[in-house]
C-alpha cells in the first residue's frame, strides 16, 4: 500500500501547485491514498473553505487533516459534520463539531486516519498522549485498520518526536505537520513505524513559512506600514513523504521524501 502525506497546503500558491500536479504524482508514484493537511488552504492563509474542500477532492485527495486554524474560515461549520473526508484534530476540547479521525475503505483494505494537536506553544487541547492512547486502544493495528495514520499537527520537534516513539510498533506512520519546514529526519522507528517530524507545506518557500517575506520582516521590525500576515504568492512546492506500507503486518517497509516545484532541493 503506498500512502502519499502532504504537508499544510499554503493559500493560493499551494493551491494552484496541489491542482495543477497532484494527480500527476498520484498516478506516477502509483499511490493507493492521499492525505493532505488542508488548515491553511484559504486565500488569507488560515483556514478550510468549502471551494478549497471541493477542489482539493477533485484533484485526488482522499482525506484532509487540519489544525489550530481549522475554524478560522466559519463556512467550514457547514461541511464538517457532514463531509466525512474533513478532519479536525481529536484532542480539541470537548463540544467541538466534527470528527478527529476517520476509518476509510481503499480497495479491499481499511485506513485509519488520526488528526491530533500538540499541547506545546499551541492553543489550549486535551492532554496529547492520555487522548493518543484513548483512541490507539480504540482502533488497533490489523485489528480495527489494516494501516494507521498519524498526523501531529504541532510546534516543538520533541513533542512530536516522542509521539512517534509511543505509537512505534501500533501505527503505521507519524508525521508532523504546522511548521511548514520539511524535517531531514525521514525513517523508520525501531518497531516499524514510518515518521518525520515535519512534512513542510505545499506552498511558496520563497517566503516566511509561507507568508509574504517583505511584509513579514516588517513585523518583526515593527514597522508601522506592516499589514497582517497575508501568503506568498509566487513558485510553489509540494512538500511530503511516501510511505510503502506491509499489508500483512501494516508497518512501513519504507518512506520516501517527496519535494517537488519551487525553489527548494527537489526529492523524487
Amino acid at each position: 500500500m503506498k500512502i502519499l502525506i502532504l504537508g499544510d497546503v499554503c493559500g493560493p500558491a499551494g493551491m494552484q501547485i496541489i491542482k495543477l500536479k497532484l494527480n500527476e504524482i498520484i498516478k506516477e508514484k502509483k499511490i493507493d491514498f492521499t492525505i493532505v493537511n488542508g488548515e491553511n488552504a484559504a486565500d488569507s492563509g488560515k483556514g478550510i473553505t468549502k471551494k478549497n474542500f471541493k477542489d482539493l477532492v477533485n484533484s485526488g485527495v482522499d482525506v484532509i487533516t487540519s489544525g489550530n486554524h481549522i475554524w478560522d474560515q466559519k463556512e467550514v461549520l457547514e461541511i464538517i459534520d457532514i463531509e466525512k473526508k474533513l478532519i479536525r484534530p481529536a484532542n480539541l476540547l470537548d463540544g467541538q463539531p466534527g470528527s478527529g479521525y476517520g476509518i476509510y475503505n481503499i480497495k479491499d483494505k481499511k485506513i485509519a486516519v488520526i488528526n491530533l494537536i500538540g499541547n506545546v506553544f499551541m492553543k489550549k487541547s486535551q492532554d496529547l498522549f492520555s487522548f493518543t492512547e484513548k483512541i490507539i486502544k480504540k482502533i488497533k493495528l490489523k485489528k480495527d485498520a489494516d494501516f494507521i495514520v498519524v498526523d501531529i499537527h504541532g510546534e516543538i520537534t520533541s513533542e512530536k518526536m516522542a509521539l512517534g516513539h509511543f505509537l512505534d510498533g501500533k501505527v503505521t506512520t507519524v508525521v508532523g505537520t504546522h511548521t511548514h519546514v520539511p524535517t531531514a529526519d525521514t525513517k523508520i522507528l525501531k518497531k516499524g513505524t514510518a515518521y518525520q517530524t515535519d512534512l513542510g507545506m505545499c506552498g511558496d518557500y520563497d517566503s516566511v513559512i509561507g507568508m509574504n517575506k517583505e511584509n513579514s520582516i516588517k513585523k518583526f521590525k515593527k514597522d508601522p506600514s506592516a499589514e497582517n500576515h497575508f501568503p506568498a504568492n509566487g513558485d510553489a512546492s509540494i512538500s511530503g513523504v511516501i510511505v510503502d506500507a506491509d499489508q500483512k503486518t501494516g508497518l512501513a517497509n519504507n518512506i520516501n521524501q517527496i519535494i517537488i516545484g519551487g525553489n527548494l532541493k527537489q526529492k523524487t
